[in-house]
């Protein structure tokens, strides 16, 4: 964790989001707290992840996600010496299926 990004304002909205309990309740919040284009946005990084993770190609990417290539290496920059955030959702989110 980068603790330069540790503040209580952060902690309390990550804590909100721990409180949500369905996919419903999610729209309803992020609705309410994020633009579409920022919520448009976390969702085609987390596909990115996803498809990088399968060993997709960058052009692969772009084609599926229109993602530019910038956002694809950014993505791929945390991926590989990242927090493992991706990899923490993606392993319990495979154990939910």
């Amino acid at each position: 964790m980068n603790t330069k990004l540790v503040s209580k304002d952060k902690d309390e909205l990550f804590k909100a989001i721990m409180e949500l309990r369905s996919i419903e309740e999610c729209y309803d919040f992020f609705e309410d707290l994020c633009t579409i284009r920022e919520l448009e946005s976390m969702a085609q990084r987390l596909h990115v992840a996803k498809l990088l993770v399968e060993g997709r190609v960058y052009s692969d990417i772009v084609e599926e996600t229109g993602a530019s290539t910038a956002t694809i290496s950014r993505v791929n920059r945390s991926l590989q010496g990242g927090n493992d955030g991706y990899s923490i959702v993606f392993d319990r989110m495979k154990d939910n299926d």
